[in-house]
């Protein structure tokens, strides 16, 4: 996974369904994307927790919208009439995260759509391995676009990095919260999915998703050590967990029956 890079020339519209606004902007290559502010209340960690899950779903071949770099000018803010906005895009001034705007897609409806036991399995698994607590029936972080599924909205998961030393003793813990996500009842085959998906999450990979994180997420009070060695925290934890995942799918198992 290599992220290209992007600038937003034009703020369209807020999506004030998220807690953090993300927006609609355009991009210098007139694509329109979904953009997640660094300066929103979760910080540059949100941005961490996204770019490393959707790389690691695009691993898995889950799918889901492309992500890229985006700068973003505090300038921009200057044609916004909303003050919370001015005040957002020109805290986050610098380097963003964004992700491909899929126009028309809907929210994925639980009573009307029945995914297919095989990608449930596989979402149900993949969101035990990240910790992501955001995929309930309250708060899907699913999209139906043109009758496929699409995963969207990580920034809650990896919640152990908030506040986080490094430490990767945790690593193998089950998730007890997978109880709560909105696919488990569909997920029969997590036994059965969970070789194949190991198969795609080497050591390598992990490494080349986590190195593309950019040293000004990895800044500020809520951070240890330098860049460069939190990335090495980050490439341990998750490999640790790959290794140690039988406590959260086991835990993912029992949670179904």
């Amino acid at each position: 996974m290599t992220l290209p890079l992007r600038t937003a020339t034009r703020y369209v519209t807020p999506l004030r369904e998220g807690g953090s606004m993300p927006a609609v902007v355009e991009a210098d290559d007139d694509g329109l994307y979904v953009l997640k502010f660094r300066g929103a209340g979760q910080g540059p960690k949100a941005l961490v927790a996204e770019l490393i899950c959707g790389g690691l779903a695009k691993a898995l071949d889950l799918p889901m919208p492309d992500l890229a770099l985006m700068e973003l000018d505090a300038d921009l803010a200057r044609t916004e009439g909303d003050p919370e906005i001015q005040d957002l895009i020109k805290a986050s001034a610098g380097l963003n995260l964004a992700m491909d705007y899929l126009p028309g897609a809907v929210n994925f409806d639980p009573v009307a759509e029945q995914p297919d036991a095989d990608l449930a399995s596989r979402i149900v698994w993949f969101d035990a391995f990240i910790s992501n607590v955001d995929r309930t029936a309250r708060n899907t972080n699913l999209l139906m676009w043109h009758r496929r599924l699409y995963l969207i909205d990580h920034g809650a998961a990896l919640y152990f990095h908030h506040g986080w030393d490094g430490d990767a003793s945790g690593a193998g813990k089950p998730f007890p919260l997978i109880r709560d996500h909105v696919l488990l009842r569909w997920a029969s085959r997590v036994a059965e999915v969970d070789a194949e998906l190991v198969s795609r999450l080497s050591d390598d990979v992990i490494a080349r998703i986590v190195s593309e994180i950019p040293d000004a997420w990895l800044q500020g009070p809520d951070t240890f050590g330098d860049p460069a060695t939190q990335r090495a925290a980050y490439v341990t934890y998750l490999t640790q967990r790959v290794a140690r995942r039988e406590a959260f799918v086991q835990e993912a198992m029992r949670a179904r029956a």
